[in-house]
C-alpha cells in the first residue's frame, strides 16, 4: 500500500511516517509542493499513485492567521481542496488533520462530530472551509480532528509546543501565568499517527472522526502536570484568557469527544496525563 503525506516534515507528519513505516510512505514536502498550487499538487498525487493521502499541511499559528487572513484561508482552506481534489482524481482515500477550534466552546460538554461548527477566529473558519471543500471533493473522505499537539519532533509553523515552551520558561523564571478558562485535551502526536495507522488498517465509514486523548484540563492544568512529572518547583498563577490579551479569541471549552472512533471499536488514545508522561519520558534531555 502507497501513502502519500503532506506537510510529513512537521511535528504530526514525522510521527505518521514512523507510524505508517511498514508501507511505502511518499512524504511530500513543503519545499518541494505548496499546496495552494493547484498543478503541483495535482502532478504529486499523481506521480505517487497513492492509496491513501494523508494532508497535514496548515498554517497552525493560530495568532498569525488573524493577521495573515488570505494567506491562512489559501492554506487551511484551498490548499485542503487541492489535495481532496487530487486523492480523488487518483482513486485515493483522503485523511484531513483538522481541528478542535472550529466549535465556539460554548458547549457545556464535549464535542462529538455531529455538533455544529461555529469557529471564533480566522483560523478555526479556515480549517471548517478546508473541511468543507475536502468533504465536497472526495468522497472517500476522513476529517480527523484533534487538539493541543505536541510531539518530538520540531514544529514546523510554531517552531515549538506548549511542554516545550514552558519547560524553556522554567529555565528562567520561578513564577508563570498561565491561562486557566480554556478546557482543552492535549494530544502527543505520536498517539494521533497511531490512531491514524489504526484508522486506516479498518477503513470505517467516511466522515468526521474525533482524535484526542482522554479526559480535559485547563491550560493551567497542563502546566502544573508538565511541572510536577518533570520535577520543578515552578509557582503557577492562574489568569482569564482576557488578560493574557491573545490576538485570536479561544474556545472556553474545546474539549472533543472520540464518539465515532469509539462506534467503530478503533478508539486507540488513553488519558492525556499517561500520554504526558511518555512523552518527557521520550524528549532529548534538556
Amino acid at each position: 500500500m502507497k501513502i502519500a503525506i503532506f506537510g510529513m516534515q512537521g511535528q504530526l507528519g514525522r510521527d505518521l511516517e514512523l507510524a505508517l513505516r511498514d508501507w511505502s510512505v511518499i512524504g511530500v514536502r513543503y519545499e518541494d509542493v505548496n499546496v495552494v498550487d493547484a498543478s503541483a499538487v495535482n502532478e504529486a498525487v499523481e506521480t505517487a499513485a497513492p492509496d491513501w493521502v494523508i494532508n497535514a499541511a496548515a498554517m497552525t499559528h493560530v495568532d498569525n492567521c488573524e493577521t495573515e487572513e488570505r494567506l491562512a484561508f489559501e492554506v487551511n482552506a484551498l490548499g485542503a481542496r487541492y489535495v481532496a481534489r487530487a486523492a480523488r482524481e487518483a482513486g485515493a482515500r483522503l485523511i484531513l488533520i483538522s481541528t478542535d477550534y472550529v466549535f465556539d466552546g460554548t458547549k457545556g460538554a464535549p464535542y462529538v462530530e455531529s455538533d455544529s461548527p461555529r469557529p471564533l477566529n480566522v483560523y478555526g473558519a479556515t480549517k471548517l472551509a478546508g473541511e468543507w471543500f475536502a468533504a465536497d471533493a472526495c468522497p472517500q473522505h476522513y476529517v480527523v480532528r484533534t487538539s493541543g499537539l505536541y510531539g518530538t519532533h520540531e514544529c514546523w509553523g510554531k517552531g515549538t509546543n506548549f511542554v516545550e515552551t514552558m519547560l524553556r520558561l522554567s529555565r528562567d523564571h520561578t513564577h508563570l501565568k498561565i491561562v486557566r478558562d480554556e478546557v482543552l485535551t492535549p494530544t502527543f502526536t505520536e498517539d494521533l499517527a497511531a490512531q491514524v495507522r489504526r484508522l486506516i488498517e479498518a477503513k470505517p465509514a467516511p466522515g468526521i472522526y474525533h482524535a484526542t486523548s482522554e479526559g480535559q484540563c485547563s491550560w493551567l492544568d497542563f502546566a502544573t502536570e508538565i511541572f510536577r512529572l518533570a520535577g520543578k518547583p515552578i509557582a503557577l498563577e492562574g489568569i482569564t484568557s482576557s488578560q493574557w490579551g491573545a490576538p485570536a479569541r479561544r474556545p472556553a471549552n474545546s474539549v472533543l469527544e472520540n464518539a465515532a472512533l469509539k462506534s467503530a471499536g478503533i478508539n486507540v488514545f488513553t488519558d492525556w496525563s499517561d500520554a504526558l508522561a511518555r512523552y518527557l519520558s521520550k524528549r532529548p534531555a534538556g
